[in-house]
C-alpha cells in the first residue's frame, strides 16, 4: 500500500503514529530529481518503506525458545491478546501473561502457528467446569491472585458432535471464570490442525499440545445461533459515508461476493467488541434501535450468575447515546439564550444616558436602520473657529 505526502514533515508525522499503534520498521531512502548548480538548491524524492508487524488478536503463537525465557520464561504456545507499539501475550493453559517488544520481535521475527481466521474456529459448547489452582513455579514469572481465580477445567463438546456421539474434551482455559453450562465459546481444535512450525506440529503429533485452546465466549443471538442476531445486538457502530469508484460500485456476483466478505469481516469484529472489555474502552460504541424500544430492561438478561461474574459481557453502562447533530436547539434554550441577551444590554442603560453623562453623540436603534452612509469625508469647517477670534 503506497501513501504520498506533499511533503517530508507530514510523512514523518504519519510514522510516528504508526509507531506507537503497531510494531513496525522503517528504512529510508532519498533520490536526487534536480539540482540547481548556480543557486545551489536540490530537490529530492524521499521514500520510506514501512514493514508492518503480521500478527493480528488472537493469532496462535508458538515462541522460539530464547523469546519465552526472556519474557518470564512463560509457555510457547500463548495466544495474542492484542497488539499495540509491543505485542501483549497470554499462556492459555496458566492465564500468564508477557509482552514482546517491538525490537525483540524484529530481531527474529515468526509467524503464527494458526491465524485467527473465521474458518480456523470451531464452536464448542459447554458442559461444566472445574477451577484450577495453580501451584507456584520459582522459574517462571508469577501469575497474579487475580488471574490464578480466572482459571478453570473445562469440559466441553464441538456443537457438530452434539446428537452424534459422545466425545467430550476437557481443557484449562484462561476464560473459565467466564464460562457456565450452556454456553457457547470458540476454539483453535488442535488434533486435526496442521501447524505451520515444524516443531510444534511434532509436539501436536506426540500429544504434548493441548487438544484444544477457547479463545472467545459468544453473547446473544450469535451463541444461540439465530439468523438475525446482528440486528437484536444491543449496540452499533457509527461508519464515515464513503463515495464508492466504479469499479467498486460495480454490479454482478463479484460485486455480491465483496459484499458479503464485508459483512462478515464486520461481524467477527464486532463479536470481538462484545467479548473484549479492554478493546471497547478505544471504540464508541452506541445504543441500537433494539435498546431504545424495549428501554433499559433490555440490558438486565438475568444471565450473571453471583459466584462468577462475566466482566467481559458488555452493558448499558458502556454505550452512548445517538447523536444527531442537525438538530435544532430545544424551545426552553432558546428563550433562555434571548433573556440573555436582553439582560446583557439592559446593562448599558435606557435611551443613551450613558453617553449623555460622557459627552458622546448617541443614535437609538430605530434611528440607526434609517442612517444613510456618506459617499465622501465632509469637512469640519467649525473646529479652532474660537482660537482664530481670540487671535483677532
Amino acid at each position: 500500500m503506497d501513501f504520498y505526502f506533499p511533503d517530508k514533515g507530514k510523512a514523518a508525522r504519519f510514522i510516528s503514529f504508526l509507531e506507537d499503534v503497531v510494531p513496525m520498521k522503517v528504512k529510508s531512502s532519498k533520490k536526487l530529481i534536480g539540482t540547481d548548480d548556480k543557486s545551489n538548491v536540490s530537490n529530492y524524492k524521499y521514500t520510506n518503506l514501512v514493514e508492518i508487524c503480521t500478527l493480528c488478536k488472537d493469532d496462535l503463537l508458538f515462541l522460539p525458545k530464547k523469546l519465552a525465557l526472556s519474557i518470564g520464561n512463560i509457555s510457547r504456545l500463548v495466544l495474542v491478546k492484542n497488539v499495540s507499539n509491543v505485542i501483549h501475550v497470554i499462556d492459555p493453559l496458566s492465564g500468564q501473561t508477557g509482552n514482546i517488544e517491538s525490537d525483540a520481535y524484529w530481531r527474529d521475527p515468526f509467524r503464527p502457528i494458526i491465524t485467527a481466521a473465521r474458518t480456523r474456529l470451531t464452536r464448542y459448547m459447554i458442559l461444566g467446569k472445574e477451577p484450577v489452582f495453580l501451584e507456584r513455579n520459582a522459574s517462571k514469572k508469577a501469575v497474579g491472585k487475580k488471574q490464578r481465580s480466572k482459571l478453570a477445567l473445562i469440559t466441553a463438546a464441538r456443537e457438530s458432535d452434539l446428537g452424534r456421539n459422545d466425545s467430550q474434551i476437557e481443557e484449562r482455559s484462561q476464560l473459565g471464570y467466564l464460562m457456565k453450562s450452556g454456553d457457547v465459546c470458540v476454539g483453535y481444535d488442535l488434533t486435526e490442525a496442521q501447524l505451520v512450525d515444524e516443531e510444534a506440529e511434532e509436539l501436536r503429533s506426540s500429544g504434548k499440545l493441548p487438544d484444544v485452546v477457547f479463545v472467545r465466549k459468544l453473547y446473544g443471538g450469535v451463541a444461540t445461533g439465530e439468523s438475525d442476531a446482528a440486528k437484536k445486538r444491543m449496540f452499533k457502530l457509527q461508519r464515515l459515508s464513503v463515495k464508492k469508484g466504479e469499479e467498486e460500485g460495480g454490479k454482478g456476483k463479484k460485486a455480491k461476493k465483496d459484499v458479503d466478505m464485508e459483512n462478515a469481516d464486520e461481524e467477527d469484529f464486532m463479536q470481538e467488541l462484545e467479548a473484549d472489555r479492554e478493546m471497547r474502552t478505544r471504540v464508541n460504541i452506541y445504543k441500537s434501535e433494539v435498546v431504545e424500544t424495549r428501554g433499559e430492561s433490555s440490558g438486565d438478561d438475568g444471565e450473571e450468575d453471583d459466584d462468577d461474574e462475566d466482566d467481559q459481557k458488555i452493558t448499558l453502562d458502556e454505550l452512548l447515546d445517538n447523536l444527531v447533530l442537525d438538530s435544532k436547539p430545544d424551545a426552553e434554550d432558546a428563550m433562555g439564550e434571548e433573556d440573555n441577551i436582553e439582560q446583557t444590554f439592559a446593562g448599558f442603560g435606557g435611551d443613551g444616558e450613558r453617553a449623555a453623562r460622557d459627552n458622546i453623540g448617541y443614535v437609538g436603534r430605530d434611528e440607526a436602520l434609517h442612517l444613510v452612509a456618506k459617499d465622501s469625508a465632509q469637512p469640519v469647517t467649525e473646529w479652532g473657529k474660537a482660537f482664530f477670534d481670540d487671535d483677532l
